[in-house]
């Protein structure tokens, strides 16, 4: 969940911190008061893009900071923080900070690392979700629609899809390899002639494996002959010889054998010096056969200078060690052989795709048919919803359609793609007699309201979001239909945290918390203030919110009794 947010020098925010509970919190106050501008907030929080305009008048910069607290660790947020190798501390907080400079400048960290706005979005949106009347437009378009319907029920489909991508990615290999091969003439003899340039320069080179490490080694000891050799000898005359380390070793391990009989320990400490002894002595007969095999040799250190700097040469034009270019060649040679016989592998190419090509197409096939199953069952649930919010005489279907290509299907030339054969666009009809349109075509901003949160109803929980935001998406509705959205909205609220800006009486009955955002002006300057409301307090700002400025007793009691109503309806 968001837990606080830290606002300072925001559009006419000053400075304030927002606490947050789970649950459902309302946010309600006068038009113009700042509500919008702490959602703004957060999207810039979220990875949005800002303005220089958001900076308070005469300050120098804006400074937001989002503390979110995920206790599922396997939220999908962590796939993104791990893949930015963005650090956790063991409490599973995750701070976002978002400066904006009056220049115009931002700066974006998460748990204190720096980062980029587009990494700051991905994050972002794995944590939040936003609708307000112009972003649950977003959620109306159709790329979307197979996304979510794959979110709905998708421990259906979660095997089949994963058997369907390994397929299609080596289809999509197999293509890839054929349009690379069947390129135009002439491109081909220019990367046969490369090729072969490339191969006889290093073909002449002679490489071999660890060629490079080997001859550095080899340079060293000769570069080194002097210095090498003086203290090789010196070392085997300290050890070996009259008067030297192993005669005294010697002559220890003579005492010490003498008192063997006289105890175990004696013996345990006479077999050790005895161990070490010959280790010692072995190790002299090491240093001699060292000795005797050095020899200087001017002539083979400038052959191997020579060597090297050829195969520096080479690595430096190919980027490569000595190993990796015996790898290119093998490379090479493959890719020559194919090219030269471009022909007869274009057709054993072919032959490997339509054999491919036939395997991922019945895969696409069960996945198409196992949304079609999720389909009808999506469908039964938005008709339930969409009753729920008096809505009963809607229609919604889910429309499949394909890409247009070459593959024959059922009559159809298709085209497959990550998503399989399917294409899906959630279809719409609000009036009896009226057709199915696509749900971008619904005109009516109430109706687009309840069918956004129908969808976020039935999505929600499988969604995984850690706080759903909706910045008066309950415009123009009222009556029975206000309280409809009401409880939806709380209802999303039990598999969310949701922050709700709302004009509604009805909905701010329905909250856990409620904040009311006041302007104030202070020194010829408007600010906005933030206070979390008690019982009573939440009682005067709803019949407020019912009637107006004026506020009566019978306001009071309408507001008193809404409030009942809606800790009822939560409870039931």
């Amino acid at each position: 969940m968001l837990a606080e947010i830290n606002i300072k020098n925001f559009a006419i925010i000053d400075e304030i911190s927002l606490s947050f509970k789970d649950g459902l919190t309302v946010l309600t106050g006068e038009t113009g008061a700042g509500k919008s501008i702490i959602i703004d907030a957060i999207q810039l929080l979220a990875g949005a893009r800002a303005s220089v305009e958001f900076v308070r008048h005469e300050a120098d910069r804006a400074n937001l900071e989002g503390i979110f607290f995920i206790e599922d660790d396997q939220h999908q947020v962590y796939n993104v923080i791990r893949q930015f190798d963005i650090p956790l501390d063991d409490e599973g907080s995750i701070i976002l900070q978002r400066q904006i400079t009056s220049k115009g400048k931002s700066i974006c960290k998460v748990n204190g690392k720096l980062i980029t706005l587009g990494i700051l979005k991905e994050v972002g949106q794995a944590l939040i979700d936003i609708h307000s009347q112009h972003e649950t437009q977003s959620l109306m378009q159709p790329e979307q629609h197979i996304k979510l319907l794959d979110e709905y029920q998708h421990e259906k489909l979660t095997q089949v899809k994963e058997s369907y991508l390994i397929l299609f990615n080596d289809y999509e290999r197999l293509l890839r390899r054929y349009k690379d091969l069947s390129e135009n003439e002439q491109e081909i003899a220019q990367r046969i002639d490369l090729i072969k340039f490339q191969y006889n320069e290093l073909t002449e080179a002679e490489l071999e494996i660890d060629e490079d490490s080997q001859l550095e080694d080899e340079r060293q000891q000769l570069a080194n002959f002097e210095r090498v050799f003086e203290n090789l000898q010196t070392t085997y005359y300290a050890l070996y010889g009259e008067n030297k380390g192993l005669d005294f070793l010697s002559h220890a391990m003579t005492s010490l054998e003498q008192l063997e009989d006289v105890s175990e320990s004696f013996k345990n400490l006479s077999e050790h010096l005895k161990n070490h002894y010959y280790a010692i002595e072995e190790l002299s007969f090491d240093l001699r056969n060292q000795l005797d095999q050095l020899e200087f040799q001017p002539e083979r250190l400038n052959e191997i200078e020579k060597r090297l700097h050829e195969i520096n040469r080479l690595k430096r034009k190919y980027g490569k060690d000595v190993n990796e270019l015996l790898e290119l060649m093998a490379k090479m040679e493959e890719e020559l052989e194919q090219l030269e016989n471009k022909d007869t592998h274009l057709h054993s190419l072919e032959q490997q795709i339509n054999e491919v090509e036939k395997d991922t197409l019945i895969e696409a096939e069960q996945l198409h048919e196992v949304r079609k199953q999720i389909s009808e069952n999506l469908k039964q649930a938005i008709h339930a919803e969409l009753k729920d919010l008096y809505l009963d005489k809607a229609q919604f279907d889910v429309q499949f359609n394909t890409i247009e290509g070459h593959i024959n299907w059922r009559g159809q030339t298709i085209k497959l793609s990550k998503n399989g054969l399917d294409q899906i666009q959630f279809m719409i009809s609000t009036n009896p007699g009226e057709p199915l349109k696509p749900m971008q075509k619904v005109a009516s901003g109430g109706e687009i309201s309840r069918i956004m949160l129908a969808l976020k109803s039935i999505f929600a929980e499988h969604q995984n979001m850690t706080s759903v935001i909706f910045d008066e998406v309950d415009t123009g509705v009222s009556g029975r239909v206000a309280q409809s959205i009401a409880e939806k909205i709380h209802q999303i609220s039990n598999d969310s945290q949701v922050l709700c800006i709302t004009h509604l009486p009805q909905v701010a009955a329905m909250a856990d918390q409620h904040l009311l955002i006041e302007k104030d002006q202070n020194d010829h300057r408007t600010t906005t203030a933030v206070k979390e409301l008690d019982r009573k307090e939440a009682v005067l700002e709803i019949s407020r919110m019912m009637s107006g400025a004026e506020i009566t007793d019978t306001t009071l009691q309408h507001a008193e009794e809404l409030i009942k109503q809606a800790r009822n309806s939560v409870k039931a």
